[in-house]
């Protein structure tokens, strides 16, 4: 295994793709703007990349509509397809340790959880895509003996997909491995605080075999890149993970343009129960500590809202506390941190305004709650736990997108399923219990897509992921993905004689 000494000469001299990806060929933004690429676990800059804008994502648009309409990656064979991205899943985990990098440098998460995790997750869900192409059958219709009609699932044509920070490499592969298996073409614009894997995994594409323009990545602002993808009259479906907010403009951008397809998967306040039946406290506490702390609390299914049955609350915030202390913050580039950084100045500064008002509106710190100053950056927050939250507190309510707890007794089952309900957001949620009827009642009427029993944040590539209310529609892995990329075609022949 890599040591502390490896990382740091490795991050010592690695090299940053700065330019954008059309049409095979790495170019520079059109109006020549550039943002700079920043360390939060240092404050160093990384990079000057290319602010792309509207010109250049009509210039990947053209390039993409060119390579599905002209070129031959929609009229592969199923077998052909399959071939690319097994290269490409083989390529990915070639350069693990390259890639795991990237994304520890440009967005601070332990590297180690990168290389562990992330790149060999991302490889997978190519590889599974690639393997599900040649196994699905179309249909014929039963209709009378003097018509044949088929129905066919064919790709879309051009996918937008516009992909977070938090899991940079992982999410790309989320959308692109459906997307492309389906056999469309896809511009890709990454978050602007982590481009680097993103362009990087486009040019392993081309090496893998994928052909020019089937795909292009563009690095921009969202307000910038992210809306004329969203505007585009020529792009015929956008995929989205990110902030609730956001989604809401993509869903506005498709009504003003070409009414293209959507999906969303967008925030998300899960909650974990834990009910006095549960036989395993100390698993439970651990997993509860996980499901928070772990990649910083920036992830969109984190639960970050702890339902704990009232005559085990203490002693459970006992361990939970206990278990933190296992989660300090440190230099990403350390195998031993559990915990890096955070993405930026502007999110530190977010959960921080999180805590204080936790504190002004009568919460109780259990728990952590400082900034830290750590190799010259003041991007790290200790894991921060409070009890004493009511319901309508903000800390109850919105996304915090980092590491703080939100502790909340309940004394029935009736109040804890109204609590985990109460809440804008329907993405997870996770349940601890060793009664099966109880089980089965709670998980049925929890409001949200996925439902972890005594685990948290449940997650596999054969399994649908997405959720409900506010937090979206859409759904990321397994085959259901796969039918959001394409549309069905009826071909109907009247038989004669």
């Amino acid at each position: 295994m890599l040591q502390y000494s490896d990382w740091q000469r490795r991050a010592a001299a690695q090299g940053f793709i700065t330019q954008a990806l059309i049409d095979g060929e790495l170019r520079a933004a059109r109006g020549g703007a550039t943002f700079a690429a920043i360390n939060p676990a240092t404050n160093q800059m990384l990079g000057e990349v290319a602010a792309c804008d509207a010109a250049d994502v009509d210039a990947a648009v053209r390039s993409a509509r060119r390579a599905f309409d002209q070129g031959p990656w929609a009229r592969m064979a199923p077998r052909e397809r399959k071939a690319v991205l097994l290269r490409l899943a083989e390529l990915i985990l070639a350069h693990r340790e390259e890639l795991a990098l990237l994304d520890s440098l440009n967005m601070g998460k332990p590297v180690m959880d990168a290389y562990n995790i992330d790149v060999p997750g991302a490889a997978n869900v190519f590889a599974w895509y690639a393997e599900a192409l040649d196994k699905r059958y179309d249909q014929v219709a039963p209709t009378a003996g003097d018509a044949l009609a088929t129905i066919r699932r064919e790709p879309l044509g051009v996918i937008g997909a516009v992909v977070p920070w938090n899991f940079p490499l992982d999410l790309a592969a989320w959308k692109l491995a459906p997307a492309l298996a389906a056999g469309n073409s896809v511009v890709l614009k990454p978050a602007e605080q982590s481009p680097f894997s993103a362009l990087r995994l486009g040019q392993l594409a081309l090496q893998a075999g994928l052909p020019a323009g089937v795909l292009n990545v563009l690095p921009g602002l969202g307000e910038t890149a992210g809306k004329a993808l969203g505007l585009h009259m020529d792009v015929d479906c956008l995929a989205f993970t990110g902030s609730t907010e956001v989604g809401k403009y993509f869903m506005a951008y498709a009504a003003q343009s070409n009414l293209k397809q959507v999906w969303l998967e967008c925030g998300g306040k899960s909650p974990n129960l834990v009910f006095a039946d549960c036989q395993d406290l100390d698993l439970a506490a651990e997993k509860a500590a996980f499901a928070i702390f772990f990649n910083q609390g920036e992830v969109c299914s984190a639960n970050s809202r702890l339902l704990v049955e009232r005559s085990i609350h203490d002693e459970f915030v006992e361990r939970l506390i206990a278990k933190a202390r296992d989660w300090q913050p440190g230099d990403p580039l350390d195998p031993a941190s559990r915990m890096g950084a955070i993405v930026e100045a502007r999110q530190s500064e977010r959960i921080m305004a999180f805590i204080d008002q936790a504190l002004g509106e009568g919460a109780r710190l259990a728990c952590g709650g400082q900034r830290l100053r750590i190799n010259g950056s003041d991007n790290f927050i200790q894991p921060t736990l409070f009890t004493g939250v009511s319901p309508q507190m903000r800390l109850a309510r919105e996304e915090v997108f980092g590491p703080v707890l939100a502790v909340m007794p309940f004394d029935s089952e009736e109040q804890a399923i109204g609590l985990a309900n109460d809440s804008p957001f329907g993405l997870a949620a996770s349940l601890w219990s060793d009664d099966l009827g109880r089980i089965q009642r709670v998980a049925r009427r929890l409001r949200v897509g996925t439902v972890s029993v005594n685990t948290v944040d449940a997650l596999d590539v054969c399994v649908p992921f997405g959720g409900c209310k506010q937090s979206g529609f859409g759904r990321d892995l397994s085959l259901q993905a796969l039918d959001q990329y394409s549309h069905l075609k009826t071909t109907w022949l009247q038989l004669r004689g």
